[in-house]
């Protein structure tokens, strides 16, 4: 009996931490924020963009929230004249929440801003995906529910 036992528990320890492994199977696996679709945009009229998506399948819970852009680097809120942008205040009259509607995830594009100062396409493309220069923020009234760095720039140029 006590072999059986013993047989089971590793059995039950192998498949534990093959899912683990594999990032099946762990909650803590999935990702607010779907990294590989959110990037930084420098349009040809010399604005930039950002978009991403958000995975309401793990914000069901939450039926209402919020997306803040922080901008970290120095020269590149200088560039954009803002430290903070929430999607909301513009998009959505009198910056109300945003709505869980379904189990899909939902592509966010946020509205492009103007440049004020130019910027070299390699130093923007160095900024956010080597040095952390953009964090996207979902919450709402209670909590931070995920927040990643932008790593992804792209250019129409």
């Amino acid at each position: 009996m006590f072999r059986n036992f013993r047989h089971n528990l590793v059995l039950v320890a192998v498949i534990f931490f093959s899912s683990i492994i594999s990032g099946c199977g762990i909650p803590f696996t999935n990702e607010i924020i779907v990294n590989r679709y959110a990037d930084a945009l420098l349009t040809k009229n010399n604005e930039l963009q950002f978009r991403f998506r958000i995975n309401n399948e793990i914000l069901a819970g939450h039926q209402l929230y919020k997306v803040k852009i922080t901008i970290h680097n120095d020269q590149l809120a200088a560039a954009i004249g803002k430290r903070e942008i929430v999607y909301g205040d513009d998009q959505v009259l009198n910056g109300e929440f945003l709505e869980v509607k379904d189990k899909s995830e939902k592509y966010i594009f946020m509205a492009p801003i103007p440049l004020k100062r130019d910027l070299h396409i390699y130093q923007l493309e160095k900024m956010i995906e080597k040095n952390k220069a953009v964090s996207i923020e979902v919450f709402n009234n209670q909590e931070v529910l995920g927040r990643a760095y932008l790593t992804n720039f792209s250019s129409e140029l």
